[in-house]
């Protein structure tokens, strides 16, 4: 047995696989190389594999393989979908065994993988299918890669937000949402009402997809090249890499709401909003919906501020900031009544937002869309340009356009090609103001605004009008803190 072959071998003996004997190396790179009758195999540990379990004389290696047209295939470049595979070393000895058990684990411990995650299922979200999603494939994944994890069914609307508001964030080392993204905006919201924030908000987040909208996990996926399926998003959180992402924050007088993934006022909202009587279809409602709306087209009138990011300076017309940011209407009966927040929790970023060169653009418009990462949904590149952590936010803006060019415009939402659209503004800002107004056509009628694929602020004569929201349909400003948040990802950013 040789403990340094040529330097580059942590372990390297004769082992049995099928009965043949070949020899077996853990490379100082984290590779497995072995020979069988087809040749050369190797598997990268940090890459595929999870764990390993002796039965008798043997190991067997838990890990991941690629998918590929109903082919199982290891140690490729990447893109495909991951299954489950166990390869079967037995070492010709015990003191073998040992020291092979004791070289792996020993490599898997060196790359800094969660141990112990809290995991919030939402069996409500999407097709109602988070809790089979979690016993069938995270749970096995996560027992593959001896992860500990203590489960927590979300009951009701802001339950992940409770839970994680109180909750001793010592015992573990990240929180996964097996939901949409609204479970993931919960948790945020809820590290940043807490004392201890500032340690809090550095928790890693991960996100399994389970919902409508899996916006999150699929930019996270799709950023290093991988397909957004549930074995994939288990595999990176087990991976245990991470990135920073921006928190935006949204203000209306004392009221916060702390924003991760979009707002839309308009078409997007309308869509997003409006479809949920078709929730039964899925993902397909907003498709179907979708033309709905762009048939009988909506314009609102309105005005948007921003401070542009470095390259967009050219976009609006120059104006002054206006920190005003009470409502000046009375109070909408179905609006909740703000909460003064405690100046122990997360206040925003500390931004003089004065001194900045602001922009503005007058409506009306047909959609007004901000996105902190590039896509909105598992088939939705709503901003192919976003970044988790420039520190601005992308702003797609559509003022006019010909129900033709916009039925064109939508269908290449699922390739980021409607930002090239002539009838399409696509810049990046670093501070935003909504002053949302009426329909042009109906000036009784307001519109919704839509954070997260939540309602935050319905006008007049809306769908659901009569149901309380955090927000008035009024005037509201958006800053950024870049990078002030952590979620697991699939390679390091």
């Amino acid at each position: 047995m040789e403990n340094h072959q040529q330097d580059r071998s942590i372990i390297s003996d004769q082992i049995k696989v099928n009965g043949n004997l070949t020899p077996l190396t853990l490379t100082t790179e984290g590779k497995l190389q072995w020979t069988t009758e087809e040749g050369q195999q190797s598997l990268t540990v940090e890459k595929e594999v999870l764990g390993f379990i002796i039965q008798g004389s043997k190991i067997i290696i838990k890990a991941v393989t690629e998918k590929r047209d109903g082919i199982c295939s290891f140690g490729s470049a990447g893109g495909g979908a991951l299954v489950r595979k166990n390869f079967v070393f037995e070492p010709l000895s015990d003191e073998s065994l040992h020291l092979w058990c004791q070289h792996l684990r020993d490599y898997i411990n060196s790359l800094g993988r969660p141990k112990r995650l809290f995991i919030l299922v939402n069996p409500f979200g999407g097709k109602k299918s988070a809790l089979k999603i979690f016993f069938d494939v995270v749970k096995p994944l996560l027992e593959d890669a001896e992860v500990q994890f203590t489960v927590q069914e979300t009951k009701y609307q802001l339950h992940a937000k409770e839970v994680v508001s109180t909750m001793d964030l010592s015992k573990y080392d990240g929180i996964v949402c097996v939901s949409g993204d609204g479970i993931l905006v919960e948790v945020v919201n809820g590290l940043l009402e807490r004392e201890d924030w500032n340690v809090a908000i550095k928790m890693p987040l991960g996100m399994v997809p389970a919902g409508t909208g899996n916006g999150m996990v699929k930019s996270t996926l799709d950023s290093a090249g991988e397909p957004c399926t549930t074995s994939n998003a288990v595999v990176a959180i087990i991976r245990g890499h991470k990135c920073s992402l921006d928190v935006a924050t949204i203000l209306q007088g004392d009221t916060k709401f702390f924003s991760v993934l979009m707002l839309a006022w308009g078409l997007v909202a309308d869509i997003d909003i409006e479809s949920e009587k078709y929730r039964w279809m899925g993902s397909a409602r907003l498709d179907f919906y979708g033309l709905q709306r762009m048939l009988s087209l909506r314009q609102y009138s309105g005005r948007i501020s921003f401070v542009p990011a470095p390259g967009f300076e050219a976009y609006g017309e120059p104006t002054r900031y206006n920190g005003e940011f009470v409502s000046t209407h009375s109070i909408n009966p179905g609006q909740e009544q703000p909460v003064k927040a405690e100046q122990y929790s997360y206040q925003g970023p500390d931004v003089d937002l004065t001194n900045l060169e602001w922009r503005t653009i007058n409506g009306p418009f047909i959609s007004v869309w901000l996105h902190n990462v590039p896509w909105g949904g598992d088939n939705t590149m709503a901003a192919p340009d976003a970044k988790f952590a420039d520190g601005n936010l992308d702003l797609i803006l559509i003022k006019d356009c010909p129900k033709l060019g916009l039925l064109a415009l939508m269908t290449n939402l699922s390739n980021g090609g409607h930002v090239k659209s002539p009838h399409v503004l696509y810049l990046k800002v670093k501070a935003f103001i909504l002053e949302p107004g009426q329909l042009t056509k109906d000036p009784t009628r307001g519109g919704i605004i839509d954070v997260d694929g939540e309602v935050l602020a319905r006008g007049n004569g809306t769908y659901k009008h009569g149901q309380k929201t955090l927000m008035a349909y009024d005037k509201l400003q958006i800053t950024v803190d870049r990078g002030l948040a952590t979620l697991f990802c699939p390679a390091q950013q």
